[in-house]
This record gives structure tokens, C-alpha cells and sequence, in this order.
């Protein structure tokens, strides 16, 4: 293994559950962005393997969803279901249906916004103000 391939690992492995999160929705929404340019220079191999790659992204991220976290799981489990339906649809239209690959770009940027959000909102929650001794 090269150095470079140790150091990206020792990063992955170092990374938060959230940090690990909003890596995978990046790396979505970037083979989003690559697969509406290769629809741009009809290079098919390049498409296919970009949503390919988001739809084992997506897939991913339905299966570590904690469905005792009711009702938001519920909620995002359809809405990544949506988004494989989604994925399949533009696969098999491919020109037809470019429109929709910035929708689903947009869809899972705001669900990247989100998580960020609520992980800014947690983390500066749990910061309390000094107290001094009382008595």
C-alpha cells in the first residue's frame, strides 16, 4: 500500500460518524455533477458508472438508518427509496431525463445541508457556560 493510500485511510479512520456522513453525500452529489457532464459528451461508460456509484451511495445510507429514530428514519428511507427509483429512471432515460439528475444533485445537497446543520446545532449545544463554586 503506497503512502498516500496509508494516509487516506488513517483519515477515513479517524473521521466522526457525521464527518463520515457528509463525505458520502459529497461524493454523491460530485458523481452527480460528473455524470451530467459525461450526458454532455455522450460518454455512457462514465455516466453509468457515476449513478451506479450514487445508487450503492444511496442504498448505503438506507441501510445504516436507525429505524428507532421514528419518524425521521421512516421519512428518510422513502425519500432515499425516492432517490434509487429516481437514479434508475435517469439511467434508462438518459437524455431524456438529464433534468433529473440535477433535482436528485439538489435533493441530497439538502439533506447534506441538514445533517451539517443539525450537527453544528448539537455540537454547540453541548458547550456550557463556566460555573464558579457556590457556598
Amino acid at each position: 500500500m503506497s503512502g498516500y493510500q496509508k494516509y487516506k485511510e488513517q483519515t477515513i479512520f479517524s473521521m466522526s460518524n457525521i464527518e463520515l456522513l457528509l463525505l458520502l453525500y459529497d461524493e454523491a452529489i460530485s458523481r452527480l455533477s460528473k455524470a451530467e457532464l459525461a450526458v454532455d459528451d455522450d460518454d455512457w461508460n462514465t455516466f453509468e458508472d457515476c449513478l451506479k456509484r450514487v445508487a450503492k451511495i444511496v442504498r448505503y445510507l438506507s441501510d445504516i438508518l436507525d429505524m428507532s429514530q421514528q419518524p425521521l428514519a421512516n421519512d428518510l428511507w422513502r425519500i432515499y427509496n425516492y432517490l434509487i427509483y429516481d437514479i434508475s429512471r435517469v439511467k434508462a432515460g438518459w437524455k431524456r431525463q438529464k433534468a433529473e439528475i440535477g433535482r436528485i444533485r439538489h435533493i441530497l445537497s439538502e439533506l447534506r445541508d441538514a445533517f451539517n446543520g443539525a450537527s453544528q446545532k448539537t455540537n454547540d449545544s453541548h458547550i456550557t457556560a463556566r460555573k464558579g463554586v457556590l457556598g
